[in-house]
């Protein structure tokens, strides 16, 4: 576990989380079940070591496509959310699989971004041509409890001095009256912005070497599915740490 030294500090309150409240913010893990079992165990273990009053899990969304292991992912999760205070929150990659049952056509873009190695994870073959039909095997594949899963992922979540999300926000534009297409999708406008959005922004999307540590804004995707290093920031009182 690494203390994180930042530009963060240098503001005259540290930014932080209500006392009692740990957080674990667990960046993009794309289809790397074996990343997100290691890291669940680190996260057990640290709980087990220094114990505080109330822990919540905040996933930043994009748990499919890419790596080999998107449904394992699902299940994983899912089971997590049975035992611990978890909030999962949705990313631009579960549009797809979500949409792409009502509307086929989509294959083509999913494919492009990793998709086919979720429709593999859950059995599905490339000997299966017709879009039409994948989706009609990916429905019936589908099991009832990841349908349940995806319809239930938030925007967002806030807590204390900070906002997590996917993707990021439209600066200029109250945290509350963001638009779900700029917190799945933006890069650039936020990514480059100097803005104060009233809270720090923790998000993923843009894979980056290392964790990115900004005054306005924190991003933990660290390429999981490529680097084979998954991310989690650690948030207590005004401390911030990366395992």
């Amino acid at each position: 576990m690494v203390t994180i030294q930042s530009s963060l500090s240098q503001k005259k309150q540290r930014p932080r989380v209500p006392d009692g409240v740990r957080i674990y913010a667990i960046g993009d893990i794309h289809g790397r079940a074996d990343l997100l079992n290691g890291m669940l165990k680190r996260i057990d273990a640290d709980m087990k070591t220094n114990s505080v009053a109330h822990t919540i899990e905040v996933f930043l969304g994009d748990y499919i496509d890419r790596g080999p292991a998107s449904r394992q992912v699902l299940d994983r999760l899912v089971a997590r959310n049975r035992t611990h205070k978890t909030v999962f929150l949705k990313g631009n990659h579960e549009t797809y699989l979500t949409d792409f049952v009502t509307n086929p056509p989509i294959l083509e873009d999913w494919k492009r971004v990793g998709g086919f190695a979720t429709l593999m994870s859950y059995g599905i073959t490339s000997s299966i041509n017709a879009e039409e039909q994948l989706a009609a095997a990916f429905d019936q594949a589908l099991p009832e409890s990841h349908r349940q899963f995806l319809g239930n992922l938030k925007l967002s979540f806030t807590c204390g001095d900070f906002f997590f999300v996917h993707a990021g926000v439209r600066p200029g534009t109250p945290l509350e009256k963001q638009r779900e297409e700029d917190l799945l999708w933006i890069r650039q406008d936020f990514l480059l912005s100097e803005d104060d959005f009233g809270k720090i922004v923790v998000h993923g999307h843009t894979p980056v070497a290392q964790p990115d540590i900004r005054p306005n804004r924190i991003n933990i995707d660290t390429g999981a599915f490529a680097t084979g290093q998954l991310t989690c920031l650690k948030l207590e009182g005004d401390e911030m740490y990366l395992i």
